[in-house]
């Protein structure tokens, strides 16, 4: 097969070609690419890149455009949002396929807003692309469940959506009638393993997708010849996914390749989320959070960090001893609230303790499907929101905290929905100054993939290697509730020890339920975060007094050294330079014993001359005592 014959191959049977990051990106129905085919196009790559290149990036996309009468889209048509003709048309003139591939278009969801933002501001990968790494056995293995992931796609309208923003009064998501997996395949550079090559292909922190084209996923495989298998780093955007969407779409995955796909659930439409969030006024959300962060003038930021993360973030994860989740599920219990109430307050202590402040401010994670008409706990997309959860400490008993943080955490969840920008403009605190700089997220989550005969053998060929979620605050604390355990995972930027983080939770938690079922009336400020082993390094510290609480005194010894240094520089030689700095340790050493450094000076130099060698080490500016205590130290017979 020539380069025309291709060509025409590949209008005939309505394959999209297309160019990502500089790799051909081919777009087709299951079962149209054959091993000829697939060589063909191997083989007149280059050609196809170049002429991709001249063509703007894109050739072929009939691939994508049903074959259904178009029809003029117009204002009326679109009630969820506010576009002009001009607007639409613009938007029409972008998406492949044109009017006859665009099922809906409306805005974007509050969470989406703020990812869309943070996403713009970005020059260099992106925080909300998740990366998951699998391997396959076989080839056969890896195709069945990229096509059953086409499947997928095919049957929700959000994971068929790109967001377009640019010339338009506000973001706004198009749902494409058909969208087509991209598929990189990487070559074997040979160089470097197989493994290490797919990820440094694929990694968040430098890798982006255009959210300006449908699906916002990304398949990139890649042979493992070391290992005899095929490797898949599959990309997909926070924009159209959150924890239980992934959940469903793995499970969907399973039901089509086990060849039940009669078992799906009908699809039900993410539009309905966008509707009854729009339903709700911007007004009563903006009097809610007024009322809760007027009067917050300064983040809540843990060890003064304000800054947003950028960089790698370092993890620790850590499963709480069953006797611990044990007390903690009946502490809720017995309080009348959920287990979510106490993790909310354990936390609210670990950064009252972190800050020194009595009020603090931080970031929840909300499913967002509470609020939501039937039928959400199967609809896919971004339903999840953070929003700032204000918990005052000052004055409270355990179980008044646990009672207060209950009501706190009831009547935000009204507002679930709102946006995270309107509640940080209700705060006086003063931008760009953030008003928090923790993300708690507390979600439920299964202990191990179905353990059913059936399902099991499905994965038989299949690994996951790797699963990262990333976020761009420096701390981040993840609690997954296991449903007969938890699991505590924490994410902090370079400085901060997340094992300590996640250490400093737990003990809240022993101490917390402790204190419930014991002294509730207690208050909550003598309740310790600190394990057992810090606390005694603390108190180790304290008692000792070997070292002052501060470095003033030795500031302040070397603040002459520092202002004389010009004058040293004219020493005569640098062993002079050297002598002299031997003399101003001596004279802070005295200073720093109590003793008065003139005075030690004259009396030493007036002892030197018929002084003996063999005790030159009492003179020395120590006190007696330390002299003493020092050759008690000391084995027989030796000298300091």
């Amino acid at each position: 097969m020539n380069l025309a014959e291709l060509t025409l191959h590949i209008q005939e049977k309505n394959i999209g070609l297309s160019v990502h990051n500089g790799e051909l990106i081919i777009r087709a129905a299951q079962g149209v690419i054959s091993p000829a085919l697939l060589a063909a196009l191997k083989q007149y790559k280059p050609e196809l890149l170049a002429a991709l290149q001249k063509d703007g990036g894109a050739l072929a996309f009939k691939a994508v455009t049903p074959q259904v009468p178009p029809v003029k889209i117009t204002p009326d048509l679109l009630p969820l949002v506010s576009l002009t003709q001009a607007d639409i048309d613009l938007i029409i003139g972008n998406v492949p396929g044109g009017t006859a591939n665009i099922q809906d278009i409306y805005p974007l969801a509050p969470l989406q807003e703020g990812i869309l933002f943070h996403h713009l501001l970005a020059t260099q990968g992106d925080d909300y692309l998740l990366r998951t790494v699998l391997s396959f056995s076989q080839r056969g293995h890896l195709e069945a469940f990229l096509s059953a992931l086409q499947t997928v796609i095919d049957r929700h309208d959000i994971l068929r959506t790109a967001i377009y923003w640019q010339d338009l009064p506000q973001p706004v998501q198009v749902v494409q009638r058909q969208a087509l997996l991209p598929i990189i395949e990487l070559p074997e550079n040979g160089a470097d393993a197989a493994y290490s090559q797919l990820l440094a292909a694929t990694d968040p922190r430098q890798v982006r997708i255009n959210l300006q084209q449908a699906p916002l996923f990304a398949a990139y495989t890649l042979y493992d010849a070391a290992a005899g298998e095929w490797l898949l780093a599959l990309l997909n955007h926070h924009l159209v996914s959150d924890h239980l969407t992934l959940e469903l779409i793995i499970a969907e995955i399973q039901l089509i390749i086990s060849g039940q796909a009669e078992r799906l659930p009908t699809p039900l439409p993410y539009r309905n989320f966008i509707a009854q969030t729009l339903a709700l006024p911007p007004a009563v959300h903006e009097s809610y959070f007024k009322q809760q962060l007027a009067d917050i003038d300064s983040p809540t930021a843990p060890f003064g960090i304000l800054a947003t993360n950028s960089g790698p973030l370092n993890e620790a994860k850590r499963l709480l001893n069953p006797e611990l989740a044990r007390c903690i599920c009946l502490s809720a219990k017995q309080q009348g609230v959920t287990a979510a109430v106490l993790f909310h307050v354990a936390w609210a202590q670990v950064l009252a303790q972190c800050t020194g402040r009595d009020a603090v401010v931080f970031g929840t994670v909300l499913l967002g499907r509470l609020q939501h008409s039937g039928g959400s706990d199967r609809t896919l997309g971004l339903f999840i929101n953070t929003l700032p959860l204000r918990i005052n400490l000052a004055g409270q008993s355990v179980s008044g905290l646990v009672k207060a943080t209950y009501r706190q955490f009831m009547d935000l969840l009204d507002h679930e929905q709102a946006s995270l920008a309107l509640a940080q403009r209700c705060s006086s605190v003063a931008p760009p100054l953030p008003l928090f700089t923790s993300l708690f997220n507390y979600r439920h989550s299964t202990a191990a993939p179905a353990t059913d005969v059936a399902v099991a053998a499905l994965w038989q060929g299949m690994r996951i290697h790797h699963s990262e979620e990333r976020t761009n605050y420096p701390i981040a604390l993840s609690v997954d509730d296991l449903g007969e355990g938890f699991l505590l995972t924490a994410q902090c930027t370079d400085g901060i020890d997340p094992g300590r983080i996640a250490g400093y939770l737990e003990t809240a938690l022993e101490h917390l339920t402790a204190a419930l079922a014991n002294r509730p009336a207690c208050p909550v400020s003598q309740l310790s975060i600190l394990p057992d082993t810090e606390r005694r390094l603390v108190l180790g510290y304290a008692e000792t007094g070997h070292l002052p609480i501060d470095n003033n005194p030795v500031e302040n010894c070397i603040r002459p050294i520092a202002l004389g240094k010009k004058n040293w520089l004219f020493a005569g030689s640098e062993r002079a330079g050297q002598r002299a700095a031997a003399i101003q340790t001596l004279l802070g050493t005295a200073k720093l014993n109590g003793l008065n450094p003139a005075a030690w000076l004259k009396e030493t130099l007036e002892k030197l001359p018929v002084w003996p060698n063999s005790r030159i080490d009492e003179l020395l500016p120590l006190t007696p005592e330390q002299i003493t205590a020092i050759k008690q130290t000391l084995p027989e017979k030796a000298t300091w």
